[in-house]
């Protein structure tokens, strides 16, 4: 059985706005998002740069549920409400609703603050809700018990790639039949002073801290490693029968997935792109795409001196001379790296570029880098052709972890 899917809500709180609205018109403005912080905890760390939610998620929820959640949850659920009710709050039997909602990193903040609850102040002042709080399907589990979701709950944990892969394994419940309708997508919230270090001291990270707006520079010369983010993404999925049947508005039809490794390295992507590519052709042989569909690509492009160019690379040898017409962009120029939600994400501003006819441009990019043999959207918006388009999403993590998804327009 393999049922048509397509996108019937959106939902996201970013660090370029508390919705999808604000957070898409800041891309297609190239509006950064990334700052300095402030807060004395950080004084001491080698990078100081990250871009948190424009809007604190306790500002938007009540109180009782903050205290109950971890910040990758409290993101998720302001998320999932937002894109439920873009889709129309469907009315459906719980038994056929489902969740996919996944994690990079998990509950890291409220494992180590309770860690040092438990140093400072002893072990009968730790939350009895610290399990529930840092376990990585722990936003999943929100989520689902929100929408009261029984068609099942699911956490595909793979590091910066996770967010696609729910989106993909939510697909994948409509197309087998589980479930009708999938609240499906990423999140994460684990800016802390270890969090950073880590990243540090791998070198991951930017150390532009005279221009933190600008150190996020995907494809550029002179980018020098990537910047952390929160936040969340959530798409709503549906069977198409099932969202015609109640009149739903379809964002786009969902083509499918390439799901691929590199076998390289933990951290070091793959030099030549070569699991990139087996991602991307599963992705078009999935989806019965060609490569003269795909008019558009949203990039995972780090900013990171290896990844972008081995992800240009990999979508040039892909496309071929096709990738002449299939401008390129990536969100993390302004939104930074939402590690756990940066699939997510990038899968929304792909599903609204074919849409609306219109590819953000690439946030700080002033100098194409040496090796980047493809159409870099620079500057200012690029338009988008009529008629019927495809676009593909890619996103990949440490591991090696290698996920590409597809989009029709409807």
């Amino acid at each position: 059985m393999s049922r048509t899917v397509v996108v019937t809500g959106l939902g996201a709180t970013t660090p370029l706005g508390g919705d999808v609205a604000s957070t898409w018109e800041a891309l297609l403005a190239a509006r950064s998002g990334i700052h300095l912080l402030n807060d004395p905890k950080f004084a001491d760390l080698p990078v100081r740069i990250a871009a948190t939610a424009k809007v604190d998620p306790e500002d938007v929820l009540e109180k009782h549920e903050v205290r109950r959640m971890d910040r990758s949850q409290q993101l998720a659920l302001i998320a999932a409400r937002e894109a439920w009710k873009d889709a129309g709050a469907p009315d459906l039997d719980q038994e056929r609703l489902g969740v996919a909602v996944a994690t990079g990193v998990g509950g890291a903040i409220s494992l180590m603050e309770q860690y040092d609850i438990l140093r400072e102040r002893g072990a009968s002042r730790v939350s009895p809700m610290t399990v529930p709080m840092l376990m990585p399907n722990g936003p999943a589990a929100i989520v689902g018990l929100e929408f009261g979701a029984m068609a099942g709950v699911h956490t595909p944990v793979s590091a910066c790639a996770s967010g696609a892969e729910a989106i993909g394994y939510g697909a994948e419940m409509i197309r087998t039949g589980r479930a009708d309708v999938v609240i499906a997508g990423g999140t994460e919230g684990c800016i802390h002073p270890l969090t950073l270090a880590a990243f540090a001291a791998m070198r991951a990270l930017s150390t532009r801290e005279d221009n933190p707006a600008a150190a996020s520079r995907p494809f550029d010369r002179d980018r020098d490693g990537f910047v952390m983010a929160e936040g969340a993404a959530i798409l709503v999925l549906e069977s198409e029968d099932h969202a015609k049947a109640r009149g739903a508005h379809i964002y786009a039809t969902y083509g499918g997935q390439g799901l691929a490794a590199d076998a390289h390295h933990i951290a070091q992507p793959e030099p030549e792109g070569r699991g990139v590519m087996l991602a991307m052709n599963r992705a078009l042989a999935d989806s019965g795409l060609s490569t003269k569909d795909i008019f558009h690509v949203n990039a995972h492009a780090t900013s990171t001196p290896a990844g972008d160019v081995a992800e240009a690379k990999a979508i040039r040898k892909v496309l071929g001379a096709d990738a002449d017409h299939a401008p390129v962009t990536a969100v993390k120029g302004v939104a930074g790296h939402l590690l756990g939600g940066a699939g997510s994400l990038a899968a929304i501003a792909a599903i609204l570029a074919i849409q609306n006819r219109i590819v953000p441009p690439v946030g700080n990019l002033e100098n194409l880098a040496d090796g980047v043999d493809v159409d870099v959207v620079m500057g200012k918006p690029r338009e988008l052709p009529a008629g019927d388009i495809a676009a593909m999403s890619n996103s990949f993590g440490f591991g090696g972890h290698d996920v590409v998804l597809a989009f029709r327009s409807n």
